[in-house]
């Protein structure tokens, strides 16, 4: 067809690869606030629960096995009576501190602050 430019798909601005996957692996509702919890150290199952209003056992127990598989978390199980299971952020977890903590400047800074549970 005369007068058509050609498109260069190559040309064409992407997203980066890397940012494609951490988002689709963060992206996900609830997976934030347990990484962010987690950041100030190991937590057991229930006070996870505790930590995230709003997320049931099943979500928290579904988004901590993807967190553990990715290799962000460990799950360490402490034989009872009673049977305690611990979860802690591996070396490459630990690592998304600087940057959890930057995106939560941001919302602070561009998206203010919300309203927090009274007694926080």
């Amino acid at each position: 067809m005369a007068g058509e430019q050609s498109h260069d798909v190559a040309q064409c601005k992407r997203v980066d690869e890397g940012i494609n996957r951490v988002f689709q692996l963060l992206g996900k509702r609830w997976t934030g606030p347990i990484v962010s919890v987690l950041t100030s150290g190991p937590a057991y199952f229930v006070a996870l629960r505790r930590a995230i209003p709003g997320i049931s056992e099943r979500m928290l127990s579904d988004r901590l096995t993807e967190l553990a598989a990715a290799g962000l978390v460990v799950r360490e199980v402490y034989e009872g009576p009673p049977l305690r299971v611990v979860y802690r952020l591996t070396e490459s977890g630990a690592a998304l501190e600087p940057a959890l903590a930057e995106l939560g400047g941001w919302a602070k800074k561009y998206l203010g602050d919300g309203e927090r549970p009274e007694g926080c």
